[in-house]
């Protein structure tokens, strides 16, 4: 069984350093997205809000509201008012600006080309997601709608 020689591995290092160092920007924009299960979204408001509903049981899904006010009739409105801007920028860059082979104790070779590539994207976005949620004399949810947005 034949080993390579040592003398090969810091090419071997090299070659994969420059090969993994740029990841392209798809890449890094999955490593900064925000994929959190709390956030309030409409498939959260349509599964869980009823009408009927208390308003403790609707502050334990949707949390505390933005906006306490009240209707013609003094009932209770809750307004839950979210927005939110994603910011992202992403770059890498890789390469071999330098490149020498030893063979035998003795170094070969010398600068190869400046071999160097980046890639970068950056973009912004703002959602908006607005819950009105109307509740009866007694407390309970009589009505709710919501609206959302993204752009």
């Amino acid at each position: 069984m034949s080993k390579a020689p040592i003398k090969y591995y810091p090419l071997a290092v090299v070659l994969i350093a420059s090969l993994s160092a740029c990841q392209p920007a798809a890449y890094h924009r999955a490593q900064v997205q925000d994929d959190s299960s709390d956030r309030l979204t409409v498939g959260k408001v349509q599964r869980e809000i009823r009408v009927g509903m208390s308003g403790a049981d609707v502050a334990q899904v949707l949390g505390s509201p933005n906006i306490v006010s009240t209707d013609d009739q003094r009932r209770e409105v809750w307004i839950y008012d979210k927005i939110a801007t994603d910011r992202v920028y992403s770059s890498s860059s890789g390469g071999v600006s330098a490149l020498i082979l030893g063979f035998g104790g003795a170094a070969v070779g010398g600068l190869g080309g400046s071999g160097t590539s980046s890639a970068g994207a950056s973009s912004t976005s703002q959602r908006t997601m607005t819950v009105i949620v109307k509740f009866d004399d007694q407390g309970k949810v009589r009505d709710f709608a919501y609206h959302t947005s993204r752009f």
